[in-house]
């Protein structure tokens, strides 16, 4: 890819598609009875997949893009964990028939700072209230840095299956840049407790761009993660918004580095030749994982957690400023903890703001996550499934001649393709389709 279109392309700031339309468009006209409303609503035979908010870290990172607070105390959290457990009941018995759980997925914040035996209750209490699947798949993100014996065990005993670590980097240069000093042994130990706990599914997550990072210690980061032979790497781009985020101002904009395409693309090659697979924009498999079966039969989903493999109809939302989807649009709920646990205690649901999807928003939703995932989509068969005509469909999409004289699309007939040395900018392609874009005044993350 010429460095001019790396230069014109990579600095767009543009959504990161794990929904559509972002959430900044998101408002108030749907609130705490159209969800109610929503959630009677949905049918009989749909799936559904649980996403919990555990809003509480030991340490603030200073690179983090999280909702987030700093607690060194565990009142707090006991509280948020009892708030929880109301809200879970509160939307099952908005639930005519609950849905069956295909998917569990506890995100932060640290999940792992609650206390084990509250993590287990709470688990249990979710498989009382919901039908979860004996094939579900619950995961939990873990800071190997606060995780005790206590709570591997907790999470074996509980049923989770896959843990994501944080990494971010191994250099202690940048660790140090980004206050978050976390040695390899750390890491090694975090991952032989889990996999001794049953926790089979090890995935780790890397960041590129940070302060004062190297194309060597990229690769040398990823020479470690490999000793432990994770199944699933994720590689993101560090998005510095210190407008949005006033813990990255910690952050020096000189000590940014150039060039963070080329440390993306270091790391893939060292996966690669690891024998990784690419899924998409930013997941690295081995060969047989789930991600790699579902990608291979266009079955790759994109969420609110990025990449995977649950086909549910419905995420259900839990915990302050967590994202839902139902078939008929967005939901999150109030961001701000007090606010959060004053809805709860008021006995209704804590959704603020949400958003109801038209009949273009649903195409476009198909579309962009086609090309998010399969680096392609055949727009007549998208199109077909809505009722539209790909060739007006195509004809009104203004960016898309320039996409293709520039090399980052292919198109043949009604048929898109991202040729493999664009895919970097697969984010620019998929903007593209979205008629929202530029309408809002939100601060998205650089496209590369």
């Amino acid at each position: 890819m010429r460095e001019d279109l790396r230069a014109l392309y990579g600095e767009e700031r543009l959504p990161r598609y794990t929904s559509y339309p972002a959430s900044p468009h998101f408002g108030a006209a749907v609130g705490a009875g159209t969800y109610a409303d929503w959630l009677r609503g949905i049918p009989a035979a749909a799936t559904a997949s649980l996403y919990l908010h555990v809003p509480f870290c030991r340490s603030m990172c200073w690179y983090c893009g999280c909702h987030t607070t700093v607690t060194r105390h565990d009142a707090p959290i006991a509280e948020y964990v009892a708030t929880l457990r109301a809200e879970v009941g509160l939307v099952a018995r908005h639930l005519e028939r609950p849905p069956r759980v295909r998917h569990v997925h506890f995100g932060g914040g640290t999940p792992t700072v609650v206390a084990p035996d509250a993590f287990r209750d709470l688990v249990a209490l979710l498989r009382d209230s919901f039908p979860v699947g004996p094939e579900a798949e619950i995961a939990v993100e873990i800071d190997p840095r606060t995780l005790t014996p206590g709570m591997t065990q907790a999470l074996g005993e509980a049923g989770v299956n896959r843990a994501s670590l944080g990494v971010q980097s191994f250099d202690s240069v940048v660790q140090e840049a980004i206050r978050r000093r976390q040695g390899f042994d750390v890491t090694e130990a975090a991952v032989a407790g889990l996999r001794a706990a049953g926790v089979r599914g090890i995935n780790l997550d890397l960041i590129y761009g940070l302060p004062h990072q190297t194309v060597a210690s990229c690769v040398e980061t990823v020479r470690q993660c490999l000793s432990l032979r994770p199944d699933r790497l994720a590689v993101f781009g560090y998005a510095h918004v210190p407008s949005f985020k006033k813990h990255q101002r910690h952050i020096g904009e000189a000590t940014l580095p150039d060039g963070a395409a080329r440390r993306a693309q270091a790391i893939a090659e060292a996966l690669a030749a690891a024998g990784y697979l690419r899924i998409g924009l930013d997941h690295y498999v081995l060969p047989g994982d789930p991600m790699a079966v579902a990608r291979g039969r266009g079955a790759l989903r994109r969420n609110f957690q990025g990449y995977t493999t649950d086909p549910s109809d419905v995420l259900i939302g839990l915990g302050a400023s967590a994202i839902g989807r139902l078939p008929q649009g967005y939901v999150q709920n109030e961001p701000a903890l007090r606010f959060y646990a004053e809805r709860i205690a008021g006995g209704g649901l804590a959704t603020l703001r949400g958003y109801a999807l038209t009949p273009d928003d649903r195409l476009r939703a198909d579309l962009i996550e086609r090309i998010m995932c399969d680096f392609a989509v055949d727009v007549g068969e998208v199109c077909r499934a809505h009722d539209r005509d790909p060739e007006a469909l195509l004809a009104s999409l203004p960016r898309l001649p320039t996409l293709a004289a520039h090399g980052l699309i292919h198109r043949e007939g009604v048929i898109l393709s991202v040729p493999e040395d664009a895919r970097t900018f697969v984010r620019n392609v998929a903007a593209a389709f979205d008629a929202h874009l530029g309408t809002s005044a939100a601060v998205h993350s650089r496209a590369a």
